[in-house]
């Protein structure tokens, strides 16, 4: 006998699920739309994914298997619909990866089917997250991955040191997937590991974070570009870094690729996270910048200062002042949707378009990295702005 509590608790959800996004009216760049409410919570994540709904064996109603956040989803358009690998959190600290699916890409998103899982290859891997999915030029969708183990060469009394590495799967039709051997490369730590959407001088190219520690970067870090032979043996023998960090920027501490780059007329457009320290712990925010189409390792343009940064509400949960982004699509009207995550709780969407994307990373201004160089910057800007003005009276 199904619990009686079950419908009344499916209704409420309901609601949620149902409720029609609206724009931030509070908010405006000029660049991107924000939204009033987050497109996924652990509120959406199915009543009977979390609640035993036999009356006699939980006649309480109670959550057995508790829902901690969702957030960090890799994205992707697929046959007309929006769908999100979500970053799905237990209680118990573990992820695992949940599909959720959209007609619109804004709101009513629901979890559809069941959790997903491949062959266990690697008997050392303890949590997964954080995935990126492309559509490659070879026709399949690829799914990367930070797969996190125990630290063999710990202390016996070190139950907190780890090792991450990329894990990383493939699938044709987001309903089954094989798992591939980790990607390997010298690094002894590798994650925020991006898949290039085409092949380059006819290999598989690929966006690397190497650090030396699974927090520190040590004297790794930065995005590095490295190439493959066989996708099916995926060996990274050289990384190049070709977006360094840099003292006292957004992405000081450490950096990393988003989602795979999205290809303009003008160039690569690159949705990155940077990392920089303060008093109140580590600040996540989004930075962008484009390289070249004839080579994908040559930044061709890198505006200014942050992105995307937490705002509001957002800076609130539980890791907090971060924002995370790892998945984005482009629909056929080349409207873009920047799926990211706040505090590591809660999915938000962010609503631009090439045109918007293209005009923000060409001609905001870079960083001019001192801050009387800063000033005169926004000096010259002040000035012209003044001399319009006094030219329209």
């Amino acid at each position: 006998m199904i619990h009686p509590k079950y419908k009344e608790v499916l209704a409420k959800q309901e609601q949620l699920i149902t409720r029609k996004n609206e724009l931030n009216e509070d908010f405006y760049n000029g660049v991107y739309d924000r939204y009033k409410y987050p497109v996924i919570t652990r509120h959406h994540v199915p009543v009977h994914w979390r609640f035993d709904l036999n009356a006699e064996t939980n006649p309480h109603f109670m959550e057995r298997l508790g829902i901690n956040a969702t957030l960090n989803p890799g994205a992707i358009y697929f046959e007309g619909k929006y769908y999100l690998v979500v970053r799905t959190e237990g209680l118990d600290r573990k992820s695992i990866f949940a599909l959720a699916v959209s007609d619109n890409g804004i709101d009513n998103f629901r979890f559809i089917d069941t959790p997903l899982t491949w062959e266990d290859i690697d008997a050392a891997e303890t949590n997964m997250y954080d995935m990126r999915l492309v559509l490659h030029e070879d026709g399949w969708i690829y799914g990367i991955y930070c797969s996190e183990s125990k630290d063999p060469e710990a202390s016996p009394f070190d139950t907190s040191s780890a090792v991450a590495q990329a894990g990383f799967v493939r699938t044709n039709d987001l309903k089954t997937w094989e798992r591939l051997p980790n990607i390997q490369t010298k690094s002894p730590q590798q994650r925020n590991v991006v898949l290039h959407p085409e092949l380059v001088d006819g290999k598989y190219a690929f966006y690397t974070r190497p650090q030396d520690g699974f927090i520190s970067t040590g004297s790794g870090g930065g995005i590095a570009f490295g190439l493959c032979d066989d996708i099916l043996n995926p060996v990274i023998d050289q990384e190049d870094i070709i977006d360094e960090r840099r003292y006292h920027t957004v992405y000081e501490v450490k950096n990393g690729q988003g989602p795979a780059p999205i290809k303009t007329d003008k160039g690569w457009i690159h949705i990155a996270h940077g990392v920089r320290n303060t008093a109140a712990g580590l600040r996540y925010v989004l930075y962008t910048f484009a390289t070249s189409l004839e080579d994908p390792t040559k930044i061709i343009a890198k505006p200014g200062g942050h992105f995307i940064a937490p705002y509001d509400d957002e800076r609130v949960g539980d890791v907090s002042n971060v924002i995370f982004c790892n998945g984005a699509v482009v629909n056929e009207n080349n409207d873009v949707f920047i799926y990211y995550a706040s505090s590591d709780t809660r999915i938000h969407i962010a609503t631009t378009t090439i045109e918007k994307l293209v005009d923000y990373t060409f001609n905001t201004p870079e960083d001019p990295y001192r801050s009387l160089d800063n000033a005169l910057q926004r000096k010259s800007l002040i000035e012209r702005n003044e001399d319009l003005l006094k030219s329209s009276n």
